[in-house]
Order: structure tokens, then sequence, then C-alpha cells
């Protein structure tokens, strides 16, 4: 990968952005490598955690303009195959949202452990991720509108459901930049701290998840995402479909065995 990094601690795994020069702006490339990585991770049975984070000073500042500007935008268009919609230009762009929709829907947790800026694509990937950790300091904001655009890689749809559709408009109607402060106050970071301790309050937080039986993990993010886009008595279903998941498997009989022994549990995620 040309852009990315990806390192591995065990079941937990960093992704880390990595055009610290560029503030971590997202090009076309970037973008493709992010979707690629995601196919891969989906599948691996070890992971049981990701963190997502720039290298350098910024998580990401948003889109790189030379995509604008170099003719980018009109080769990725060309390079679309099998749209999934009539008109390439949505096509193109259902493709790149899928770049970002993977940390969603991965069986394991995934946390953006977020400093410096994340603007627009920059802001868009960490409220991908199920979790998000701000460095005090951090600058966010979806600010696409300056540009004659709109947040297009789930920022119409993430951010309502975390600070509700009136502020949601309110942010992204004015290109408001908030500190990671109001950041938190609003909902949009589950936790603020100091800078020099981001990487050890993310992957502290990681680990603990990791730990976790996988299948439960698994589970409760099904059920949890389904509470923003159903009715309770649909959302019981998707809860109930989890759970005998889980009380089938032979994670909770390794739950219940190492609870009795007092020892670590090891579970296999099955």
């Amino acid at each position: 990968m040309e852009t990315l990094r990806l390192d591995r601690d065990g079941p937990v795994g960093w992704l880390r952005l990595a055009r610290p020069d560029k503030l971590n702006s997202f090009t076309i490339e970037m973008w493709r490598e992010l979707g690629e990585l995601g196919q891969e991770l989906r599948e691996d049975p070890e992971l049981r955690a990701l963190v997502v984070i720039g290298e350098g000073r910024a998580f990401s500042s948003g889109i790189d303009t030379s995509v604008f500007t170099t003719g980018q935008t009109d080769s990725a268009l060309r390079d679309q195959a099998s749209p999934r919609h009539e008109d390439p230009v949505a096509a193109a762009v259902l493709r790149t949202q899928d770049s970002y929709t993977w940390l969603e829907e991965a069986p394991f947790a995934t946390i953006a452990a977020v400093r410096g800026y994340a603007l627009g694509a920059g802001l868009q990937l960490a409220l991908a991720c199920d979790i998000r950790v701000f460095a005090e300091g951090t600058t966010v904001g979806l600010l696409e509108l300056k540009y004659g655009i709109i947040p297009d890689l789930g920022g119409t749809q993430r951010l309502p459901r975390l600070v509700g559709p009136g502020k949601a408009k309110e942010l992204i109607l004015t290109g408001a930049k908030i500190d990671a402060a109001e950041a938190h106050r609003i909902g949009i970071a589950e936790r603020v701290v100091a800078d020099a301790d981001l990487e050890r309050e993310a992957g502290d937080l990681a680990a603990l998840i990791a730990a976790q039986p996988p299948l439960a993990v698994r589970g409760a993010k099904r059920a949890v995402d389904a509470s923003s886009s159903t009715t309770v008595r649909d959302g019981l279903v998707v809860e109930a479909e989890s759970q005998a998941v889980c009380l089938k498997s032979d994670d909770m009989k390794e739950a219940i065995t190492a609870f009795v022994e007092q020892r670590p549990p090891r579970y296999a995620a099955r």
C-alpha cells in the first residue's frame, strides 16, 4: 500500500493513514486502497479490534484538492465497472462510500483515534467507526459546501444519528468547525484525552474490547446499529437473533468455565 499502513498487535490492528506531509488528505488511490484493505480485514478471523489513526499531526484534512484539478475524478468514473446506479457519477460515489462502510459493518470493533484535524472526508471516516477518541485541540467539521458539494461518504447519514437532524443540518449547511470539547458535548466523540495519551488510550480501549467474546461483540454491534434504522420491535428481533448465536456458542461455555476457574477466557469465535 502506498497511502496506508497496517500494523498488528495480537488481536488489535492499527490502520494508519500514511500521507502525513499532506495531512493525510484523501486521493482516489487512498480510497481504493482503503476499500481493498477492508475486504481483507473483514475476513480476518484473528482481528478483534481496529484502531484507525493518522500519521503525523492530523487525522485527515479531507479531500486532496488535486482530485479536482488533475482529472482524477474523470478517471474514476471511467474505471467504474458493474455500476450500481444508472448515473455513472452516483455509481462512483457509491463505490467510494464502500471504502468507509466496511468499518461500520466489520464483525470487530473499529475505533477512530483523532488528533489535529478531521475535516470533510476525514471526519466522515471517523464517523464510520464504532467509537471515536479525540485528542484535546482537535478541530473537526464537514466543509464540503465550500466546494459546491455535499458530504457524500456517509456524513449526511451518520452524523444525524449521533447529534440529531437539526444539529447535523446546522453543522453541514454552515460548514462549521468545532473543537474536541464541543464534539464530545454533542455526541460526535465518545472520549476526549490529552494529545500525548491518544495512542495509549485508544490502544487500551481496543485491547479491552478485543478481550471480549467476539461473537457477542459482533452481535451487539449489529443490534445497536439496527436501533437507528428499525422499529423497537424489529430491533428486538435482531437482538434475539444475535443472542441465539451467543447462547449456542462455545464462547459462552468458555466464558462461564473461565469465570468458575478464575482464569482469563480463551475465545475461539465459534
